[in-house]
């Protein structure tokens, strides 16, 4: 029998090693039977200014969503009345926000003052009388002058002063089923959703699934916002490049309700938590199964944002959220 070197058997385990990873890639790249409908099960899209709030908490979706892992919307610092959810800067928005132009108004201020101290100049230089002790309480005193003067003079722009309290987001939320609106029940404040609303809700969630069953991209763009439209585009061209399609078929909506709409600079937003089930499964290019259960249905709850211009107009979805697990 002929001896093994030591020596080559390690570099044959790792090359042994290295053939299961790499045959592993193609089954860890394909998406997972419950995460491959229009969405990929990704959280995506924006809500107008309320993209980095939480949705309000609804009987279909009582645990709200999960936040944005793909956006366009830019983060903005908090503001007066920002709503962020814990995990997206949620405990700043707790804190009573600053006036923008205050911030960088102190900061430079006593930015440049401690950097004069630091090199011996007083907090002003030396053309403003900083030697002494003497100096140093004027340029003290005139610190505590111009920051009184200016927070009267510019601590009550773009605040709230005055203002009344903020609303409590989940106050007036309907609940019920989402093909007609509650009875003798308030809407969140904002926009009044009609059941011609909640009944274009539930087509649009069939159409977009049917027009992503049959990688039907220009449908998709009279449904969805650009944005949503690209982001569907290349999750479709990822499936195609992997030689797979993702087939959605017999969708069944069975309960829904609206979390939360409002009007923003001049466009109606609504969210509407859905629960649907299908049939979802991923083929090769020949139609063979290769995920998912022909047979077996998939449920899965979602909340989808609409927007349209204001009062007029078709609903285009403008974001899928994933409900926590």
């Amino acid at each position: 029998m002929k001896k093994i070197s030591p020596r080559t058997t390690p570099r044959k385990n790792f090359a042994l090693a290295a053939v299961a990873a790499l045959t592993m890639l193609p089954l860890l790249a394909q998406p997972h039977v419950a995460d491959a409908r229009a969405g990929g099960g990704y959280s995506m899209g924006s809500r107008g200014g309320r993209t980095y709030s939480a949705p309000a908490p609804s009987q279909t979706a009582p645990y709200g969503a999960s936040p944005f892992q793909q956006t366009m919307t830019p983060r903005q610092m908090p503001g007066y009345g920002s709503r962020m959810p814990f995990g997206a800067g949620g405990a700043m928005a707790m804190a009573r926000p600053r006036h923008p132009f205050m911030n960088g108004f102190m900061g430079g201020l006593i930015g440049a003052g401690l950097f004069g101290m630091l090199f011996g100049h007083g907090m002003f230089g030396p053309g403003m009388g900083g030697s002494g002790f003497l100096g140093l309480l004027i340029q003290l005193a005139l610190i505590f002058f111009i920051v009184r003067w200016a927070i009267r003079r510019f601590g009550g722009m773009g605040g709230n002063a005055g203002a009344a309290p903020a609303a409590n987001p989940f106050a007036g939320m309907a609940q019920g089923a989402a093909a007609a609106p509650p009875q003798g029940r308030q809407q969140p404040v904002g926009v009044a959703i009609t059941a011609a609303d909640y009944q274009a809700f539930q087509q649009a969630l069939i159409n977009i699934q049917t027009a992503w069953s049959q990688q039907d991209v220009r449908a998709m763009q009279h449904m969805a916002t650009p944005e949503m439209v690209s982001y569907f585009n290349t999750q479709l061209s990822s499936l195609a490049s992997r030689g797979a399609r993702n087939v959605v078929s017999d969708v069944r909506f069975e309960r829904g309700d609206l979390a939360e709409s409002w009007r923003e600079n001049g466009f109606d937003y609504a969210t509407v938590a859905m629960r649907y089930s299908m049939i979802d499964i991923t083929t090769d290019m020949t139609g063979r199964v290769i995920e998912g259960d022909p047979v077996n249905r998939t449920t899965v709850t979602e909340l989808w944002t609409f927007v349209r211009s204001a009062g007029t107009g078709s609903w285009l979805l403008s974001a899928i959220q994933q409900t926590p697990r």
